[in-house]
């Protein structure tokens, strides 16, 4: 016989069941569909970044904004230099690409990402990221890196005291950081960066005004 409480547990109808079985059946396909691309990187990376998930706070960046950034770490780490991305990985593979020679890459990247998706196309260059534990990280990297460039995800102090503890923990010379204009005294107290002409921009417009900040003059560069 059933009691009182059976009768108050809450069912799903027929049709939302179905819903859910459809989604889940969709991810599955999709993520199949992935691991199949693995061995062609650039399918991979254009497939990742068809999809930016919003509750993630991901916004990518557009072609001339990528282009731009990967010219200043181009021009500015020497070879054999170290470079870590922060929460930025649409500048992986292009930076990649730039950094590769015949007798292999002349800088090493490392790439610090909360998506697992990116560990397909970083593989070892891939370490997962969460800024909630920004010291979460080997114990090696500690201010090993030439230039570091960082994209907090959300727009709040918060997110950006804890990357700021990350990006200390890793830089020993050069930091680049993009994000709102709103942040601008945080990233001057928090970091010591000045704000630079350079605009970031996404592929889809944002409300919101983005600004590039960094300890060295990043406009003077991409002039040269």
């Amino acid at each position: 016989m059933a009691s009182d409480s059976d009768d108050d547990v809450p069912t799903l109808s027929a049709e939302t069941l179905a819903a859910l079985k459809e989604v889940y059946m969709e991810d599955q396909a999709r993520q199949a569909l992935l691991a199949k691309m693995v061995d062609d990187k650039e399918a991979l990376n254009k497939a990742i970044l068809e999809e930016e998930d919003w509750q993630l706070s991901q916004f990518w960046y557009d072609d001339a904004t990528i282009q731009s950034l990967v010219k200043v770490i181009d021009k500015t780490v020497q070879d054999d230099g170290k470079v870590a991305l922060i929460s930025c990985p649409t500048l992986y593979s292009p930076l990649k690409d730039q950094l590769r020679t015949q007798s292999g890459d002349r800088a090493t990247v490392r790439l610090l990402e909360y998506d697992n998706r990116f560990l397909q196309l970083a593989a070892m260059d891939f370490i997962h990221y969460d800024y909630n534990e920004p010291l979460k990280l080997p114990p090696e990297m500690s201010h090993s890196y030439d230039l570091v460039i960082a994209d907090p995800p959300f727009l709040s102090e918060e997110c950006l005291t804890k990357t700021s503890e990350t990006i200390k923990h890793l830089a020993k010379d050069k930091i680049v950081v993009c994000t709102g204009a709103i942040m601008k005294e945080h990233v001057e107290k928090l970091l010591n960066l000045k704000v630079c002409q350079f605009k970031p921009g996404h592929r889809n417009n944002l409300a919101n005004e983005f600004c590039s900040y960094a300890n060295f003059d990043l406009d003077d560069v991409l002039k040269s």
